[in-house]
């Protein structure tokens, strides 16, 4: 794992005293190690999403590995890492307080994290969406946490299976393993047109209306650009920052009412999709 309470990458030594650019290896952790800060940023906070996101030493972490990355691709993600800590939400109290305003205890929030809400009516297009999102995450072996008690939809579990892949090419490069690279980059351009980058962008700019200068507000401004960014490296349109939310259709599907354990596990074999 990545820790976001230190640099993921030995800074001086990969990068070089000339500055010189680092490996496609590296880059790969430093995507890695924001995947996991979002991922852990919409869950249900805790003292770690505190520690980790919310103080100045945390984010600070996580803003030097996001630097790489905005040296390497031309974007500004450093910045508004900086920002989670800068919106003094650093007691638990406050955290919990602005997640349960704005998330709720249903899907129908005042932002919605969940895929499935956002689009056109249809009867059967998110269940569709459900089933394309199980098959995804089968095919690298991983099921949904039953101690999560959340939807295969939800934000964090979008983030977390892209932090797997990220490690997944993190791995592929060191090994040289051509084949594995091709078959992990392949199924994250296809993640991003499927779903994180078709409705991401306009969560996150939901989020940040809402919550204006507060943390999560932050949070989210940092999704969406973060999403646009790989949307834009990978050659993925993505999706308008503005969707309309589904109309409510009863469902019997588990709302996010558990304890904030990581959404997926691992569950049996990686097959082909």
């Amino acid at each position: 794992m990545v820790p976001l309470t230190s640099s993921p990458l030995p800074l001086g030594e990969r990068q070089g005293e000339g500055g010189e650019d680092i490996g496609e290896g590296d880059l790969a952790l430093c995507r890695s190690a924001l995947w996991e800060a979002l991922a852990l940023g919409f869950r249900l906070p805790t003292e770690e999403t505190a520690a980790r996101l919310a103080s100045p030493d945390g984010a600070g972490a996580l803003a030097d590995a996001a630097a790489l990355l905005d040296a390497n691709g031309g974007t500004d993600l450093a910045s508004r890492v900086l920002r989670l800590a800068a919106a003094g939400h650093r007691r638990l109290d406050d955290l919990e307080d602005s997640f349960r305003r704005l998330f709720g205890h249903t899907a129908r929030g005042t932002v919605p994290p969940y895929e499935t809400e956002y689009g056109e009516d249809s009867l059967f297009l998110p269940a569709q969406e459900m089933g394309d999102l199980a098959a995804f995450y089968r095919a690298f072996g991983l099921t949904l946490n039953a101690a999560a008690h959340e939807r295969l939809d939800h934000i964090a579990c979008q983030c977390e299976f892209l932090l797997i892949l990220a490690r997944k090419e993190a791995y592929a490069l060191e090994r040289d393993d051509a084949a594995m690279l091709e078959a992990t980059r392949g199924a994250v351009r296809l993640f991003l047109s499927d779903h994180l980058g078709r409705w991401a962008p306009a969560f996150g700019r939901k989020l940040a209306r809402e919550d204006g200068n507060g943390f999560y507000g932050a949070l989210g401004d940092l999704c969406h650009a973060v999403v646009v960014a790989e949307c834009a490296r990978l050659g993925v349109a993505a999706g308008p920052e503005l969707l309309r939310l589904r109309s409510p259709l009863p469902d019997d599907t588990p709302m996010a009412c558990g304890p904030p354990h990581p959404a997926l596990s691992p569950g049996g074999g990686e097959d082909e999709r």
